[in-house]
């Protein structure tokens, strides 16, 4: 089958030829792959930010964004048929420990992450877990949905976390109107009565925010925080949901955050530095996210099927996969780019 395979840190990764994966354990999947989204993720990993991270050795395949169709399965899954279109949570999670049988399976204490630490799905086929398949709703096509295993299910994650905060007559700023923030805009107007304003230093990325629920919108241009502020009568907001979390977002996001508010930390890439007295004094929170758990990924994909989220996306035939890094490292990139083995 073909894969794109990363060979070596700060070199593009390359398409080529690698043996189909099986399903050899009794809970194993193997899933034809109908759409591989692409990350700034993706970027960093390339970029070697992930390599003592995820320890992961080279090569290997990319891709944590994934869905498709079942093609395989092993002897002891029941619950699933060849064919079944599905959605693949990114994390491989064993279902015994605490973390697993309390829900929180995100923080499973031996799990793994195709994409980041094993071969992952911008391939033909992926292998997973029993446990990390969600059946899609009728009609809905895996390309269309794909990125919503990662993009879509961290900004959920974080959303719902910050929703018991987001009290009518609230305010949320969200950081990036890209491919995280047009989801997370979508889940907050779902799930909230917040007022939601939008920052992005990309004006055509601003327009299209109203359509998603978006109250109001404020170019970042040097005089955002600012404005703001003005806009919150010099306090800030209850939450500000970092989408972005490097080139400056992370300082900005803190410093718009009201006296005890709380700012997520979504985005990745920059520092975040602030002083301990900064905190204490004004008892503000700085809360970290990554992905979601398994119900999460459900709950998000009942949101997909009614149409109060969706995604806006790009497709890119798998081979192209170095232009649609490009386009998405150069900005050129609106929504999530999906790959089609």
């Amino acid at each position: 089958m073909k894969a794109v395979r990363l060979h070596r840190y700060q070199e593009r990764p390359v398409l080529q030829d690698v043996p189909e994966p099986e399903a050899s354990g009794p809970l194993d999947v193997v899933v034809r792959v109908g759409g591989a989204g692409l990350c700034r993720t993706d970027l960093h990993i390339v970029e070697g930010q992930w390599a003592d991270k995820s320890n992961v050795a080279l090569p290997y395949t990319l891709g944590h964004e994934n869905a498709g169709w079942i093609h395989e399965v092993g002897p002891a899954v029941e619950h699933l048929s060849v064919g079944d279109a599905v959605i693949l949570h990114p994390l491989v999670t064993c279902g015994f420990c605490r973390p697993c049988r309390a829900g929180d399976d995100v923080h499973c204490e031996s799990s793994g992450f195709p994409g980041i630490d094993a071969d992952g799905g911008m391939a033909d086929f992926i292998r997973t877990s029993a446990r990390s398949v969600v059946k899609l709703a009728a009609g809905i096509e895996p390309a269309a949905v794909a990125a919503l295993a990662d993009a879509g299910l961290t900004a959920y994650h974080a959303v719902k976390k910050a929703v018991p905060l987001l009290y009518p007559g609230s305010t949320c700023v969200v950081m990036g109107a890209g491919g995280l923030g047009h989801i997370g805009i979508q889940c907050l107007r779902a799930m909230s009565a917040t007022r939601i304003i939008v920052l992005d230093p990309n004006e055509a990325a601003l327009s299209l925010t109203n359509g998603w629920g978006a109250d109001q919108t404020v170019v970042v241009d040097g005089k955002h925080v600012e404005r703001v502020l003005e806009m919150t009568n010099g306090l800030g907001a209850e939450v500000v949901l970092d989408f972005v979390g490097e080139k400056g977002a992370e300082r900005d996001s803190w410093a718009m955050t009201k006296r005890a508010g709380s700012d997520y930390v979504i985005g990745y890439g920059g520092t975040v530095d602030i002083p301990t007295i900064d905190v204490i004094s004004t008892e503000r929170n700085v809360v970290g996210n990554l992905v979601g758990t398994y119900n999460d990924l459900v709950e998000l994909m009942a949101l997909n099927a009614a149409g109060r989220v969706t995604m806006l996306t790009q497709t890119y035939p798998l081979e192209a996969v170095n232009d649609a890094m490009n386009d998405l490292d150069s900005g050129r990139l609106r929504g999530r780019g999906i790959l089609i083995p």
